[in-house]
């Protein structure tokens, strides 16, 4: 039994260890020549003044050991993009917090863990932004128009590839960006074609987040990220993202000047004026341009944010998703199949990305569903894969995505056994690391409830949501073994007559002796009314 113990503690503390960490792209410190030349990013940890915080045990700086497990076809190149068995490009050295420690130096604690020791664990609750107070949502808004107004202190981006940068790192090319931006940069990193060489020479079926697997994780690891960028940033440390239930919309519900900005009077392309994100300019919008220049965005502005909701290609987007379409696509038992791609069949992530029919599950080449269907509903900057994080709508669209993800985990309480191992496209195995993410966090990691990362959704806890994930798997119970209930109950009707009779039997019996005596044998009744000639008052005998 002690040895069987010591096995589960070893297993939870190397779970821990996979799933802890914190983020970003390139931590400033290790943004240096330096630390490109020994490929090492382990920073000190200011609390103790050792590398990843290793005399206060918090971790230690470790070998990146990469997953080997081949991809499938998509992407047929090999060493020539910097993403590839990342972070290997960069750095063969990063920090491995333990326990519940997190963060670039585990200065930080993991996703859902509080306090000076890590030892806290609390649950966050999302909400709908539309059943907000109108003060919360302008907090919101707040938030994040300060995040676009404030260079991130920590993080840094890389506006050259490793190549440029020179063997020994003796060219460092990287800038700052300011913490909403630096999220926008990530995700087009993430997702941009692979530069093979020469003015428009790009393999453009690559994305390390999109199209496969890892979708969902790594979406997930990147609005936590976000959430805890914006605490840190204002010491909002209850803060939480909302997200848009935008099931059955027919309308931008989100788009007016009190939310997300109503779409401008002057040009129905961009947004009112009465509206903060209005003078918000994009980055990384451009992906023709900087394949034709053979460069990486480097995060200087490009113009507005675009927007015009509804005006779309109708031909690709019929309409946007209902209950019904969630329903159907959450019922799918299976996460990935057949290729892992967009070509899937009968793929919950297939479905909900929206390369799939949520009415048949069948792929629909051509066509946008689900999660795409909202993005080119949008006819603008969200229209972009690699631009899409621009508009703040990016950000409440994919947290109700990630409460539908969430409610599938709940639904079909997937072992990890079932996420692919090998021959995803590209980044998308389970022990891929996911990119641009500094320290590492798998794919597989994060393929788990949010009861584990700390955080909850109100979508979740409605009454019918509610009703079908805990009161339905019973009643599926109940009709399997509904011939045993039907003998079962009629036994015990049996069993709680017989008693009932019994019972009413003998209680006739003793109200008959207890008339006899109360009578007495000369037949003088007692008086109901007693006098008391101590007192000379009445005494009422009163038996409840």
């Amino acid at each position: 039994l002690s040895l069987f113990i010591m096995r589960i503690l070893c297993v939870s503390l190397v779970l821990l260890q996979l799933i802890g960490t914190c983020f970003c792209q390139f931590p400033r410190a290790c943004a240096t020549s330096e630390g490109l030349r020994t490929k090492v990013c382990c920073p000190v940890w200011e609390g103790d003044g050792s590398a990843c915080g290793a005399l206060s045990g918090r971790g230690f700086c470790a070998n990146v050991v990469v997953s080997e497990e081949p991809h499938g076809p998509q992407y047929p190149h090999r060493g020539v993009d910097d993403r590839e068995r990342w972070p290997l490009a960069f750095f063969n050295r990063t920090c491995r917090c333990a326990g519940n420690y997190g963060g670039y130096n585990c200065g930080e604690c993991r996703f859902g863990y509080w306090g000076s020791n890590c030892a806290e664990y609390r649950v966050s609750v999302r909400r709908n932004i539309l059943t907000m107070s109108t003060a919360e949502q302008q907090k919101f808004i707040s938030y994040l128009n300060l995040a676009k107004n404030t260079v991130s202190r920590e993080f840094v981006i890389t506006t050259g590839t490793r190549k440029e940068m020179g063997e020994n790192g003796e060219n460092p090319l990287f800038a700052n960006i300011n913490t909403y931006d630096l999220f926008v940069w990530m995700h087009y990193y993430v997702s941009r074609d692979a530069l093979l060489g020469g003015p428009g020479n790009v393999w453009a079926d690559i994305d390390f987040a999109h199209e496969s697997a890892a979708f969902l994780p790594w979406h997930r690891v990147f609005l936590l990220m976000w959430e805890s960028e914006i605490r840190k940033l204002t010491g909002d440390f209850n803060f939480t993202l909302p997200y848009w239930d935008w099931r059955d919309a027919k309308t931008c519900e989100v788009c007016t000047d009190s939310l997300m900005g109503a779409r401008s009077s002057f040009n129905p392309n961009q947004i009112s004026p009465a509206s903060v994100f209005s003078s918000w300019k994009v980055i990384c919008t451009q992906p023709e341009d900087y394949n034709n220049r053979e460069v990486l965005c480097n995060a200087s502005g490009e113009g507005p944010l675009l927007r015009n909701p509804g005006n779309h290609d109708p031909s690709r987007v019929s309409r946007l998703p209902t209950s019904g379409d969630v329903d159907f696509t959450v019922g799918l038992q299976q996460y990935e199949t057949g290729p892992m791609d967009r070509f899937a069949n009968m793929s919950f992530r297939n479905a909900l990305e929206g390369f799939a029919s949520p009415e048949t599950g069948m792929a629909v080449p051509g066509q946008s569903t689900m999660h795409n269907a909202l993005h080119l509903f949008m006819n603008g900057t969200m229209s972009s894969v690699q631009g899409s994080a621009n508009d703040p709508i990016f950000l409440l669209h994919h947290a109700f995505i990630d409460s539908i993800f969430e409610r599938w985990l709940r639904t079909h309480q997937p072992p990890r056994t079932i996420y692919p191992t090998a021959n995803a496209p590209i980044g998308h195995n389970d022990g891929y690391y996911m990119v641009p993410f500094l320290p590492l966090y798998r794919n597989g990691d994060y393929f788990l409830s949010n009861k584990v990362l700390g955080f909850e959704y109100t979508y979740l806890l409605d009454p019918g949501i509610f009703l079908q994930e805990f009161i339905t798997p019973y009643l599926e119970q109940a009709q399997r073994i509904w011939q045993w209930l039907l003998g079962a109950g009629m036994l015990g009707a049996l069993i709680a007559a017989i008693i009932a009779g019994i019972i009413v039997v003998v209680r006739r019996k003793w109200k008959r002796n207890q008339r006899r005596k109360r009578v007495p044998s000369f037949g003088e009744r007692q008086p109901l009314l007693h006098s008391s000639s101590d007192d000379g008052s009445a005494s009422y005998q009163n038996t409840l």
